[in-house]
């Protein structure tokens, strides 16, 4: 089991470059499922998940190979039982990404209910009713999800609510599908532009990717591609709060300053200056915070995979600051780590009122999720003395190297087992 030791409080300063995006790269692999030919992913993170998802393909007949640049991938799984075992998704809700393709590309898939973090109920129900309407037949039986169909035939279908998973699984479905397909209610998020960017390279017909409504031509083959993955908003977004944390100022390099629009208005308006460059994104902090309220909802609101980071910074911002939570029902699970390091907060729902300008104090605190692990990588960077922050292989499976990159601005930080 490996842990973090930091010693602060620090001041992050200097440059770090952007990693491609785990949500935009792990679609994007379960995608190569549907080429005939190989697909070239360039910029795909080096992180746990990406690992999973590898083995994952590997397992349903891929032959997945590292390069310096990224991955190549050849499906040869054709004849295959198309079946994603509950020991290789155990820990990975996005292994679901592959029941889509599957089913367009074999006609057949068997995939475990999915896992990760948790952080709240998150049913894969409206993935489900949209394969129906292409033409699914749908069981559910001992944990596992079974779908099938000769052929998927065009359809319009509305979600109940944005998804992003349920959109890129659909949108993966539907492009070997028989006829038109019209997605309403999609998720907007910026990772499922960059799906659509290389469903299109391998010559489907998608339009709208983006926004709330989607069409998508069916054809009868895809061939292989090459793609860069988008740059992770949320990786970035997590090192800029940590520059306004620590009174620093980074430069962050490869990041779409639109992806992150949601996050710069918000730290503009808690008094720190952000100003667009040639290749990124420059944060500098060099006066008080201010507390400001957040409410996190899908893109292009403020995404709450940001939001425990955001609430590490509110600690140290002048004023009280109000955390509304819209989006998962269990996402305050770093709060009483915080408050073990000396913040003040109260927790009132899905509402997290927080007392700014508390000192934080170094402890021993434990991880419970992905970005709960950020929060309190941060928050041990602007504590005073010793931070051991505990079962980090949740920050594995979404931050590459970020103890390295860390320490390449200044911080004092250091892996142990």
């Amino acid at each position: 089991m490996e842990r973090f030791h930091i010693e602060g409080p620090n001041r992050l300063s200097g440059e770090v470059r952007a990693s491609g995006a785990k949500n935009a790269a792990l679609p994007a692999l379960a995608a190569c499922l549907l080429a005939e030919g190989t697909v070239h992913l360039e910029r795909v993170p080096k992180v746990r998940d990406i690992r999973t998802m590898c083995r994952l393909l590997e397992h349903l007949g891929a032959e997945v190979t590292e390069s310096e640049t990224g991955f190549e991938l050849t499906p040869n799984g054709e004849g295959q039982p198309g079946e994603a075992p509950y020991e290789l998704v155990k820990t990975m809700r996005a292994s679901v990404l592959v029941l889509g393709p599957l089913l367009a590309r074999r006609g057949r898939a068997r995939v475990s209910l999915p896992g990760g973090c948790a952080i709240g109920v998150r049913p894969i129900d409206q993935h489900l009713a949209g394969l129906e309407a292409l033409g699914a037949e749908v069981e559910l039986e001992h944990g596992y999800v079974e779908v099938r169909a000769r052929q998927l035939v065009g359809a319009r279908f509305r979600f109940g609510v944005p998804t992003v998973t349920g959109t890129e699984n659909l949108l993966m479905a539907a492009v070997l599908a028989r006829g038109t397909t019209v997605l309403e209610n999609c998720a907007r998020e910026p990772e499922i532009a960059d799906l659509a960017a290389l469903l299109n390279a391998m010559g489907a017909r998608i339009s709208g990717a983006g926004e709330d409504r989607i069409e998508i031509e069916g054809v009868t083959s895809l061939g292989g591609a090459r793609h860069r993955v988008i740059a992770d908003r949320i990786e970035g977004g997590t090192y800029l709060i940590g520059a306004a944390l620590t009174g620093g100022h980074v430069h962050l390099r490869d990041a779409e300053a639109a992806d992150l629009a949601p996050l710069l208005e918000k730290l503009a308006e808690n008094g720190v200056e952000v100003s667009k460059t040639d290749d990124g994104i420059e944060v500098r902090c060099t006066g008080p915070l201010k507390a400001r309220d957040v409410i996190t909802s899908p893109h292009p609101g403020f995404p709450t995979d940001l939001q425990a980071q955001y609430m590490a910074l509110m600690t140290q911002a002048r004023g009280t600051a109000t955390v509304c939570e819209t989006v998962f029902e269990n996402r305050f699970q770093h709060v009483p780590e915080l408050m073990r390091m000396g913040a003040d907060i109260q927790i009132h729902g899905r509402v997290a009122k927080i007392q700014g300008q508390t000192p934080l104090s170094g402890a021993n605190v434990m991880a419970t999720d992905l970005r709960a692990s950020a929060c309190l990588v941060l928050a041990g960077l602007a504590a005073e003395g010793e931070t051991v922050v505990h079962r980090i292989y949740h920050l594995d499976r979404g931050y590459e190297g970020m103890e390295l990159k860390l320490q390449a601005l200044g911080a004092k930080v250091e892996r142990r087992s």
